[in-house]
């Protein structure tokens, strides 16, 4: 069948799953580009993360309607008409959602890996939300890439759960961390130095995770327990520091073409989907857990915004809550949130006395062991309120610090 028959078979008014990351079909998204018609009256709902995944949303049918858990800058024109339906969820929670949710998707869009030696299809490196998708979808749409790798530890299809096929070929999306700057390699090396051999590692993407895995490079047995895998776990295999015989997991790999090609020779990684990899019971049980997280800011009682610049909304909470959380429950475990001090060329402190209003915590300060920026590590672990935010004050940048230590006390004393 032809990517145009099986667009043909979705109808205005259908709910349709089109997940983001290196799963997203953006084949069928071009398609849609194209002929904005076809997405007359959609409701659809996407993983698309910023960074990742650049969807023009403003190119389809005005009568669409999108739902999602990011905020990113192509999606500003439909938030502010109301046709972005932004979902304050972690992954863990959308996860929930999407198997509990009274009115599963009328169809899923899934892409996936030529078929293997055993005859099923592979979600090749994005699982995500897909396994529990393809449980509750009335119609199961594949999109066959034959620039997916099949990988052995991913999730399989039969094509028999299929309702239509089509066979595309093209390139899957992409990551670039850019160089490293000297902020990011020394929060990446302070925060190192707090990891113990042995640990299991959560990071995200972006300059600090990338620097903190290439700091990693010689500790030994760690083993990767995260949402996405990138270049910089390629760095931790090709320098041994990684645990022998343990299945590195994610629930997707994102980064270049040659880290594609090197890693679908490879079987000490596993893919899988969030309802595992994002699931609360199991991530607080793996011990020595050290979850990283990045943050927009953070006040002085230890609550982090990952998803507000200033009162503008461009990001969301990924999976940072619910490893955080786990980082925090786990036998020897760590939640880390790591920061440059500030933004702007040096002109605003991301530290801050208190978020503002309007604003958001995306992690509460119950949830987060340690603080970073590249002045230093604050670590909270059994400081009481006011000395917590002493501690966090110390490690703005010198302009803000003795301003922030002052509005500080002030506003512990009236409270």
């Amino acid at each position: 069948m032809s990517l145009e028959a099986i667009l043909d078979t979705i109808r205005p008014g259908d709910t349709v799953f089109v997940a983001g990351s290196t799963g997203e079909p953006t084949a069928l998204l071009d398609a849609w580009g194209q002929d904005p018609e076809r997405t007359r009256g959609l409701q659809i709902v996407t993983s698309a993360v910023p960074g990742i995944n650049a969807l023009d949303l403003g190119a389809w049918h005005p009568s669409c309607q999108v739902t999602g858990l990011f905020m990113q800058p192509a999606f500003r024109s439909l938030h502010e008409a109301r046709r972005y339906h932004w979902l304050p969820l972690s992954y863990g929670g959308f996860t929930k959602h999407l198997r509990e949710c009274s009115t599963p998707p009328d169809t899923c869009v899934v892409q996936v890996s030529p078929p293997g030696p055993d005859g099923r299809h592979s979600l090749g490196f994005a699982a995500e939300f897909m396994p529990v998708v393809l449980g509750r979808a009335r119609r199961i749409l594949a999109v066959v890439n034959h620039a997916v790798p099949y990988i052995a530890r991913s999730p399989k299809i039969d094509k028999t759960a299929f309702d239509a096929i089509c066979e595309v070929e093209t390139s899957l999306p992409a990551y670039d961390t850019g160089e490293l700057d000297e902020v990011s390699v020394t929060i990446a090396r302070a925060i190192a130095g707090h990891v113990k051999d042995g640990s299991a590692v959560q990071v995200g993407i972006g300059k600090v995770p990338a620097a903190l895995l290439a700091a990693l490079a010689g500790h030994r047995r760690l083993r990767m327990q995260s949402g996405m895998l990138g270049e910089g776990f390629r760095v931790l295999v090709e320098a041994g520091a990684v645990e022998e015989g343990w299945a590195h997991q994610g629930c997707v790999m994102v980064g270049s073409r040659s880290l594609y090609d090197w890693a679908a020779d490879q079987d000490c990684f596993e893919i899988a989907g969030c309802e595992h990899t994002h699931d609360p019971a199991r991530l607080a049980s793996t011990a020595d857990l050290v979850a990283v997280n990045s943050a927009l800011a953070v006040d002085l009682f230890g609550q982090c915004n990952l998803e507000l610049a200033g009162s503008r909304a461009v990001s969301g909470a990924g999976g940072a809550p619910d490893f955080a959380r786990a980082a925090k429950l786990s036998p020897g475990g760590l939640s880390i949130v790591a920061l440059p001090a500030t933004a702007k060329g040096g002109s605003v402190s991301r530290l801050v006395v208190a978020l503002p209003s309007p604003g958001l915590s995306s992690l509460p300060r119950t949830d987060v062991d340690m603080i970073v920026t590249e002045y230093g590590v604050a670590d909270l672990r059994g400081l009481d309120v006011a000395e917590r935010g002493a501690r966090i004050a110390a490690i703005a940048a010198p302009q803000f610090r003795d301003q922030l230590q002052r509005e500080w006390w002030a506003l512990h004393a009236a409270m």
